[in-house]
């Protein structure tokens, strides 16, 4: 079993100080959630690369800092504004294949200001042949407030796409939306690629894995009957656990689970 960590749980921390923070706790997979334009290119993206390479890191996936903008990128009406967030993206796609990355996680377009699914398939179907034409694998998210925050929209998405709709899932998002994550499993389960893990219970709804009531073994069943080989993420916020060691004892208790 994979099991990893993103570099999103210690945000305002600067990237390339979380990614060096990741591998000195041990872990040899994360996810790096890109904060500036600066992180692209130039000195902080070479900074890590040499990070990733100094601890033996796999970089597995990346996360656009403008997934709260991707609604007015893509999905509205407005083609021309499309064509420029393809370009946009691409230097996003260009930078994950740099650090090794093969999925870059979308949170898509708002709930609220939905444009027909057609349309929402069709620009969504751009954005991931540019990403396979780059290497990278465009994976959607289950995002509360966000269009495929149910189960319902996020299979009429995959049944218009079919082979080209790809999921991440949150555990987190389906607690906040009030949605099944074993729904989603079940309905989609050859869709995911990829899955954000943390746990739930009366101490909140976003914890280390290991502090709260959520049957990760019956998580890790559903995923194994759906063929899933990819790798678990723990995505937290910083205001989510106190200690680095709350970290590193979520992902072996992970493991013991598996």
């Amino acid at each position: 079993m994979i099991t990893g960590l993103s570099t999103a749980c210690f945000y305002p921390m600067t990237t390339e100080e979380s990614l060096e923070r990741t591998g000195a706790l041990g872990f040899r997979t994360a996810e790096i959630f890109f904060n500036s334009f600066s992180e692209l290119g130039g000195p902080i993206l070479k900074k890590l690369e040499e990070t990733r390479a100094r601890y033996g890191i796999d970089v597995v996936s990346v996360h656009p800092f403008t997934s709260f903008a991707e609604g007015y990128i893509f999905f509205s009406e407005y083609e021309r504004r499309v064509e420029d967030g393809l370009e946009l993206y691409r230097h996003y796609f260009d930078a994950a294949a740099r650090l090794g990355a093969r999925i870059l996680v979308l949170h898509g377009g708002k709930a609220a200001k939905n444009i027909p699914a057609e349309l929402y398939a069709e620009r969504l179907h751009r954005l991931v042949r540019l990403g396979h034409e780059c290497g990278i694998t465009v994976a959607h998210e289950n995002v509360v407030h966000f269009s495929c925050e149910s189960v319902a929209y996020t299979k009429a998405l995959a049944d218009l796409l079919g082979d080209n709709f790809y999921m991440t899932l949150d555990i987190k998002q389906c607690v906040r939306a009030g949605q099944d994550p074993f729904a989603f499993i079940s309905t989609l389960g050859r869709h995911i690629v990829h899955v954000h893990v943390s746990d739930h219970g009366v101490k909140g709804d976003c914890l280390p894995p290991g502090e709260g009531d959520f049957d990760f073994r019956a998580l890790f069943r559903a995923l194994d009957g759906v063929g899933y080989t990819g790798a678990y993420i723990i995505e937290l916020y910083s205001c989510n656990f106190r200690a680095d060691a709350q970290l590193t004892a979520g992902g072996n208790f992970l493991r013991k689970c598996k």
